[in-house]
């Protein structure tokens, strides 16, 4: 699943893999992970998001091909927040093809800029079950726990309004390359990323 930060990938992979009880696989919820914990990992990964900088490719392609390979994935599984630019698609194709499996589809979910920065900068995570929310969509804006299961809410550190509009600018660089990537390879399904979070998943399903 690709797009834009902010897109709405980690909500719908969410309910994609749910879906299909397949595993969900996000390189951003393993990197958190490992920057709670301070891991050497986890510093050096800190270092590049504060700046809105992407962590290098060696680094994010160890732990993919680490997770692909657990019994949770043998049953299928799918990517959130992988790959990020070309360099990476392509290496991701390598362990792919060494495994013998295969994409069935890429699903870009597309949205206007103003609303990425707008959505970013008012939403906040469960640091318990990492639900996200927009304080747009709270009735209460002076909520600070999460109400599906208490935890408290936090903005992650890169979603402040300059970091945001720093990884839209990289997004532009390095990532968008990944359309025409995929849409060579007639993986590409484009869907429309505004509307409900059930209108997006609809859409997504309705393609699958």
């Amino acid at each position: 699943m690709v797009g834009v930060p902010g897109a709405g990938k980690g909500t719908q992979a969410k309910k994609i893999s749910q879906k299909f009880n397949i595993a969900h696989i996000s390189t951003g919820d393993i990197l958190r992970s490992e920057i709670k914990k301070e891991t050497l990992l986890g510093v050096e990964a800190d270092e590049y998001l504060k700046k809105g900088k992407l962590v290098p490719d060696d680094v994010i392609i160890e732990i993919i091909k680490s997770e692909i390979i657990r019994d949770e994935s043998m049953g299928g599984f799918l990517m959130d927040g992988f790959p990020r630019n070309l360099k990476q698609a392509v290496m991701f194709s390598n362990i792919l093809d060494e495994l013998g499996l295969k994409l069935d589809k890429v699903i870009n979910i597309v949205v206007d800029k103003n609303e990425i920065i707008k959505r970013l900068d008012s939403r906040r995570v469960c640091i318990n079950c990492k639900r996200i929310y927009s304080f747009d969509n709270l009735d209460d804006k002076n909520i600070v726990k999460c109400p599906h299961c208490g935890g408290k809410l936090i903005k992650r550190k890169d979603d402040s309004a300059d970091i945001i509009k720093k990884r839209l600018a990289v997004y532009e660089k390095e990532t968008k390359p990944l359309i025409n990537y995929y849409d060579g390879k007639n993986l590409l399904v484009n869907i429309d990323g505004m509307g409900t979070e059930q209108e997006v998943t609809e859409r997504i399903l309705n393609c699958l």
